[in-house]
């Protein structure tokens, strides 16, 4: 082998090739639950009793409950609903084992709390924590300033953004709070400012514009209290490097620093969901499918709305 032979050899041994298949796993938030969630694995894996058990313990009261038995409205209350989801994805994930090998991670909303356990940022009892006092303090947060949030379907972004500012600048509180996907983007205020804006832009050409039942305002101004008070608990847990990025709400960019990952969990609470830049930043990064982890299809759905040619899927 000559030297010019050998230079191109090594050349090209040095240059780490961006794998065929890049597998994304993203998981859900609040909304996708449902009554009956984690039964199954409960009943079927000892991995997972055990995990459920741990966090009746750690909630101090029996979420299992709820989940496998409650009613639809015991089940929608934020104290309940959020940690609900993540022990159904993060345990459903814990069954799969070795079967899932992340290599970016996405989650909306809450859902970015059980990625950073499926990326080894926090611990499952850590994150369960904050999840719970999470869900307490948006709650809390709900019931100091009445507020709503509504789906706005079938109109450009840059009209709703403008029409929120307006909306915003003459005393009301209006924001765009969801990306979630081209032609589908969730509003976030107080109840008069969601009523004004859902008419306004319906004049403005919006398909539909349909208040959503929820308990407040989430990523909006609004919950600047509950962030406040969630920044203590994050500040006090141990956030260790991650075995790969996360893809967080608020940047829509890979994040693999753990003080970048808690800044930005802090910040989330007030900040846009930008999950449709999200999902654009993996593939253009290289994803090449996406898992969804937890209860539901909805991710699937706005992956595909996304980009109609990705690859989409449940665990």
């Amino acid at each position: 082998m000559n030297v010019g032979t050998l230079f191109i050899f090594r050349h090209l041994n040095s240059i780490k090739l961006k794998p065929d298949k890049m597998k994304a796993y993203v998981f859900p938030g609040q909304g996708a639950q449902f009554v009956g969630m984690g039964k199954e694995l409960y009943e079927t894996s000892p991995i997972a009793k055990g995990l459920f058990n741990k966090a009746n313990d750690i909630l101090g009261f029996r979420i299992t409950d709820i989940m496998f038995s409650g009613t639809d409205e015991e089940l929608k209350q934020t104290k309940v609903t959020q940690p609900a989801v993540f022990l159904h994805s993060v345990i459903l994930a814990q069954t799969l084992g070795s079967a899932i090998q992340p290599e970016m991670v996405a989650g909306h909303s809450l859902g970015e709390f059980s990625a950073l356990v499926i990326n080894k940022t926090l611990t499952f009892e850590d994150a369960l924590i904050l999840v719970s006092k999470r869900a307490l303090a948006m709650q809390k947060a709900c019931e100091l300033n009445p507020s709503t949030m509504a789906a706005i379907l079938n109109l450009d972004d840059k009209i709703i953004e403008t029409i929120c500012a307006e909306i915003t600048q003459s005393g009301e509180i209006v924001v765009a709070a969801n990306y979630n996907s081209p032609g589908q983007l969730v509003i976030s205020g107080t109840i008069n400012g969601i009523n004004i804006a859902c008419e306004k832009l319906k004049a403005a050409g919006a398909k539909r514009a349909l208040v959503l039942p929820v308990g407040g305002a989430f990523h909006s101004p609004l919950m600047q209290p509950a962030s406040i008070e969630l920044e203590a608990a994050i500040k006090a847990t141990t956030f260790h490097q991650p075995i790969c990025p996360v893809y967080q709400n608020i940047t829509a960019n890979a994040v693999s620093s753990p003080t970048e990952i808690q800044k930005n969990l802090i910040d989330q609470l007030t900040a846009p969901v930008k999950w449709t830049q999200t999902v654009q930043q993996m593939i253009a990064d290289g994803a090449t499918s996406f898992t969804e982890v937890g209860p539901g299809k909805v991710l699937q759905g706005l992956v595909k709305k996304i980009n109609p040619a990705m690859e989409a899927m449940s665990a």
